[in-house]
């Protein structure tokens, strides 16, 4: 077991410092509107469930996930979103890396992050905690960064994708609960070869960009099945991977 939130204290203190388990992840995701058929959940837990079996495969610990990151593009123009601010989320992913490395002795913290507003922030909390911390490591991704193909997979319908067939039909794969088919709409993706950056209002009449219609839990599953290998091999290299030697100036 290496799930953070189902150990007893002195069960991490174990892991982490006589097994020597000290690098972690936390998954990031967020609480928002997912167009009139996906559930509002869908980005917390693909990270959940995504790292939680990469986690076990390779005993990693996996802090519990956050519900919570930067929705601000989806506006309050349909409801279910609650987002924090830009500020907020790096304070919070700040503090939370200093009690998991000044409390349990983790020394590498890799973000994984469901939901890709949720990047400026964790880049700007990276910031601060390698200051902080110099003996640290940090690093984070897109579940859609982990791999060339969890790229593709994630973008095969659209490039500024949400509550698209790949989104779709991982949540039918984990909770089809969480999916009302019947209400599945497809839109466009007008942002390709555009030079701003548009709130989501501006591009969508529904909260969707991409092709839901297309889901399937069968689909779901296989890109699940790869996203997992993709991150379980990401993070056997992380472990194995020693600090860089700094090289020597050549001499003139």
């Amino acid at each position: 077991m290496t799930s953070w939130a189902q150990l007893t204290g002195p069960q991490l203190g174990d892991l982490v410092k006589t097994e020597g388990r000290s690098l972690a992840v936390l998954p990031i995701g967020a609480t928002e509107q997912h167009g009139p058929h996906l559930a509002t959940g869908t980005d917390t837990l693909l990270a959940d469930t995504i790292c939680r079996e990469a986690c076990r495969r390779r005993g990693v610990p996996m802090l519990p996930a956050l519900p919570y990151g930067c929705s601000y593009g989806h506006t309050n123009a349909w409801p279910g979103t609650l987002s924090l601010s830009p500020e907020t989320l790096t304070r919070v992913v700040c503090e939370l890396a200093r009690w998991a490395i000044d409390n349990s002795g983790i020394d590498r913290l890799l973000f994984i992050s469901g939901h890709a507003t949720n990047g400026p922030s964790i880049e700007s909390a990276i910031l601060q905690l390698r200051y902080e911390y110099p003996h640290a490591r940090f690093a984070t991704r897109g579940l859609w960064e982990i791999s060339d193909e969890a790229l593709r997979l994630y973008t095969s319908d659209a490039a500024d994708i949400h509550a698209n067939v790949a989104e779709t039909s991982m949540v039918m794969a984990i909770d089809p609960d969480s999916v009302q088919m019947e209400r599945a709409e497809d839109v466009e993706d007008v942002t390709v070869g555009l030079i701003w950056r548009y709130a989501m209002p501006a591009v969508t009449p529904n909260g969707v960009v991409g092709q839901p219609s297309g889901s399937s839990a069968a689909v779901g599953r296989e890109m699940l099945d790869r996203l997992i290998q993709d991150l379980e091999t990401m993070l056997k290299q992380a472990e194995e991977e020693a600090w860089p030697a700094i090289p020597r100036p050549a001499m003139r």
